[in-house]
């Protein structure tokens, strides 16, 4: 999602019909992705062999043609042609995506 946006969890789960989303600690993250805390990445659903993780994306980003991401370590920023990423690499790494709406911070009464 955008960075100017404020995340909401009650906005997302409605539309992926999950009654409780939470976010997941530093050792399952790293059991699943092999990503510390702080250098998530959607590129480190490579390592997610089993696609244990759904991979949601706003539907703002679709409009962008770059889209920034971390190499799976926060001390650098890939630009990757959004399509480039979902034709290709997503692809290559068999994974999805799904589409969601996020309204962000004013979304929600």
């Amino acid at each position: 999602m955008p960075g100017d946006k404020k995340f909401k969890t009650k906005e997302l789960s409605k539309q992926i019909n999950s009654a409780r989303l939470s976010f997941v600690d530093d050792t399952t993250m790293y059991d699943l992705l092999h990503i510390h805390s702080g250098s998530l990445s959607p590129l480190g659903l490579m390592q997610d062999s089993q696609n244990k993780i759904q991979l949601l994306i706003d539907e703002d980003i679709m409009d962008w043609e770059y889209i920034g991401m971390h190499p799976c370590d926060n001390t650098a920023t890939l630009k990757i042609a959004k399509n480039d990423f979902i034709v290709t690499i997503l692809k290559a790494i068999h994974h999805d995506y799904q589409v969601v709406h996020l309204v962000g911070e004013d979304s929600i009464a």
